[in-house]
C-alpha cells in the first residue's frame, strides 16, 4: 500500500484532483467527507460541537449549521483550535478504519484540507499540494461558491501559506491551468505514484478505468 497525502488551500481545486485520482484507480479518504459524517445528527461529535459553540449552531432540523459554525471558528483562532481539537481525532480515527480496509496494493489518496497546519506530512508515503494562486482561489470561492469577499479572505487566512504547503510539498500540481492540462498533469502525477507503489512491492491498479473506493460525488474545482 502506498498513502499519499493530498492538499491544497481553499479554492485551489484539490477536489477536482481528488476525482481524477478515483478515476485512474486511487482509493480516497476524504477527511472533509468524513468530518461531516462524525458531526451528523445524533452523533457524539455533534454533542462535543453543541456543548462547546452552543446550540445556535444547530439548523432548524438539528444538524450543523456549518455556515453558521463557520462565520464564528474563521473569525477567532482559538474558537478554530477549539473545534479542531474536538473534530480531527474523530476524522483521524474514521480514516485509520478506512485505510485498513483497503486492498494490501492500494494507492490510498486522503484529502486532507489541513495537512500542513497540523503537521500531518510525516503520516504519508508521498505529499502531493495542489497549487493555485491567491487570486485564483479568491476568485472560485466568491463566483462558484457564492462566499463573500470578506468571508472567503478570511478561510484564506485561516489556513497555512502557500509557501508553506509547498515547502512540504513531494509533488505539486498547478491547478492555475485550463483542466485539459489539469488531466494531463494528474495522469502524469498517477504513473509517477504507481511506479512508487510497485518500488515499495505493491502492485497498484493501472489506469484502464478501474475504480477506486469512496469517489467524491459533486465535485467540482473549487477546492
Amino acid at each position: 500500500m502506498l498513502t499519499v497525502g493530498l492538499t491544497g488551500g481553499i479554492g485551489a481545486g484539490k477536489s477536482e484532483v481528488s476525482r481524477l485520482l478515483v478515476q485512474h484507480g486511487a482509493v480516497l479518504i476524504d477527511a472533509d467527507r468524513i468530518a461531516r459524517e462524525v458531526v451528523a445528527p445524533g452523533t457524539p461529535g455533534l454533542a462535543a460541537v453543541v456543548d462547546a459553540f452552543g446550540a445556535d449552531v444547530l439548523a432548524a432540523d438539528g444538524s450543523l449549521d456549518r455556515p453558521r459554525l463557520g462565520s464564528i471558528v474563521f473569525a477567532d483562532p482559538e474558537k478554530l483550535a477549539l473545534l479542531n481539537s474536538i473534530v480531527h481525532p474523530l476524522v483521524g480515527a474514521r480514516s485509520r478504519e478506512l485505510e485498513s480496509a483497503a486492498a494490501a496494493n492500494a494507492v490510498v489518496v486522503h484529502d486532507v484540507p489541513l495537512l500542513t497546519e497540523n503537521g500531518l506530512a510525516p503520516l504519508y508515503d508521498v505529499v502531493i499540494v495542489v497549487d493555485a494562486s491567491p487570486e485564483t482561489q479568491l476568485d472560485r470561492l466568491v463566483r462558484l461558491r457564492g462566499m463573500t469577499e470578506e468571508d472567503a479572505r478570511a478561510r484564506m487566512a485561516a489556513q497555512a501559506t502557500r509557501e508553506q504547503r509547498l515547502e512540504i510539498a513531494d509533488i505539486v500540481i498547478d491547478n492555475d491551468v485550463p483542466l485539459d492540462a489539469l488531466k494531463k498533469r494528474v495522469a502524469e502525477v498517477w504513473d509517477d505514484l504507481a511506479r512508487r507503489a510497485r518500488q515499495a512491492g505493491a502492485a497498484p491498479k493501472g489506469t484502464d478505468g478501474a475504480e477506486g473506493t469512496g469517489g467524491a460525488e459533486g465535485a467540482d474545482r473549487t477546492g
